[in-house]
């Protein structure tokens, strides 16, 4: 069975003990201490495996675990660090913290390899303890905690093209048409379970579609499989509605659009700001031809700017000019595939009080100008980009939840004045 989304458990290494021990040699009564640090805890680690399309390998499993670091020995010997455990994934998945729902990675584009949670510190040995009022130490540190998350792992498949519609109307015919793929077709009044994708090849250039599979109904609201596959959609640039024309079937074409739109914006407002392009499919069963059916759908919807092209995926009549069409819409569009943006940050979890600490202060070189400083502050800002809506958006949150702001306001900081964070300069306003 497709399976595109899995709820586990993921948990890193705990960091080992320092070691407690002295020299003992011949010769040496009084030896000093040489116990050695602990190793470090291995830590969970995501990767992209291209070979894979299903998150099938993470339902019969729910327990992840790296390896905890080993305690470090006499003779200043430092305990083995941890294995590390590297979970693969296909492209695409998004990695959830489970509670809040919040995006951790998204392993699409250039995230192919990502550390989730860290393996814990290894502690240190007696060794580092010796003073000179206190030359045997009896103490060493132990050895961080590990890191314990559930998270959830969704797949969204990234494709240019979603083509979308009801069960039976074509979708599958219409992509072994057009690319390379091979999806069962069958007269089915049930639906496909996985989706279908191929690469559409335009000569010069091309595109990937994908049929959506699921849309029933209620799907929006978890009738059927409508949710698991609905969140495929949510990457594509361009969305391709296929109906019956013919009403083989006997529903109402004009009715299904409407019904369809209804779903994806039910589920995800932005969806319907994407391009549309109606494929009124099985011209070649309209069998009453006076009734001019694709007609009926072009006058309800070419009014709103989405065309309708009249075709036949059994035939391929009309299948060149509406993946032309679609070619057209997608270079209007930003190519560039959609990744989700982080907005959880598991490394906060076990870092103490004096690694998350911040400072806000006015600069003495420029004027007007306020100073943001602390680790914190960094790692969020190497996990965020800025040069995204989303991103900035978080980046603002960011501000506002760790306190920064009020700090800002309570320096004294006025509209227009300038916040340095981290070499990144910013205009404040209120």
């Amino acid at each position: 069975m497709f399976s595109d989304k899995a709820r586990i458990i993921i948990r890193s290494g705990k960091g080992g003990d320092g070691h407690v021990s002295f020299r003992r040699e011949k010769y040496v009564p009084d030896g000093g201490p040489d116990g050695g640090d602990g190793g470090d805890g291995g830590s969970v680690i995501f990767e992209v495996d291209k070979g894979l399309n299903t998150l099938t390998e993470y339902r019969h499993r729910r327990k992840f675990a790296a390896e905890s670091g080993q305690e470090g020995g006499k003779h200043n010997c430092h305990g083995k660090k941890g294995q590390d455990i590297i979970l693969k994934v296909p492209e695409g998945t998004v990695i959830r913290e489970a509670l809040s729902g919040k995006v951790i990675a998204d392993m699409s584009g250039e995230n192919q390899h990502f550390l989730v949670l860290r393996g814990g510190r290894g502690g240190a040995g007696n060794q580092h303890f010796a003073t000179s009022t206190m030359q045997a130490p009896q103490y060493a540190r132990p050895g961080k905690p590990a890191q314990e998350l559930e998270v959830i792992l969704e797949l969204k498949v990234i494709a240019d093209v979603g083509l979308v519609g009801f069960p039976n109307v074509g979708k599958s015919t219409l992509l072994s048409r057009v690319t390379n793929a091979q999806p069962k077709i069958a007269n089915y009044h049930f639906t496909t379970l996985s989706p279908n994708l191929g690469v559409v090849d335009l000569g010069d250039d091309g595109f990937v579609i994908a049929d959506i599979p699921g849309l029933i109904k209620g799907a929006s609201e978890g009738v059927g499989l409508g949710l698991d596959f609905l969140r495929h959609i949510e990457r594509t640039k361009v969305i391709i509605h296929m109906v019956d024309a013919a009403s083989v079937e006997g529903c109402d074409p004009v009715e299904d659009i409407h019904a369809i739109n209804k779903e994806l914006v039910a589920y995800n407002p932005e969806l319907a700001g994407r391009p549309q392009v109606i494929a009124a499919n099985k011209i070649d069963a309209i069998w009453d031809k006076e009734s001019d059916p694709v007609g009926r759908i072009r006058r309800e919807f070419e009014p709103e700017g989405v065309k309708v092209f009249a075709i036949s995926a059994v035939s391929g009549e009309g299948v060149e000019a509406l993946l032309y069409h679609v070619k057209e819409l997608l270079d209007a569009t930003d190519r560039e595939p959609t990744v989700f943006e982080p907005e959880f940050f598991p490394e906060f979890m076990a870092a103490g009080e004096e690694e998350l600490a911040f400072t806000v202060s006015r600069s003495t070189k420029e004027a007007n100008t306020y100073l943001v400083e602390g680790p914190r502050v960094e790692k969020m800002l190497g996990y965020t980009n800025l040069e995204s809506e989303k991103g900035f958006a978080f980046f603002q949150k960011f501000l506002k939840d760790t306190g920064i702001l009020k700090e800002l306001e309570d320096a004294g900081i006025q509209e227009g004045d300038t916040v340095q964070v981290c070499n990144l300069s910013f205009i404040y306003y209120k």
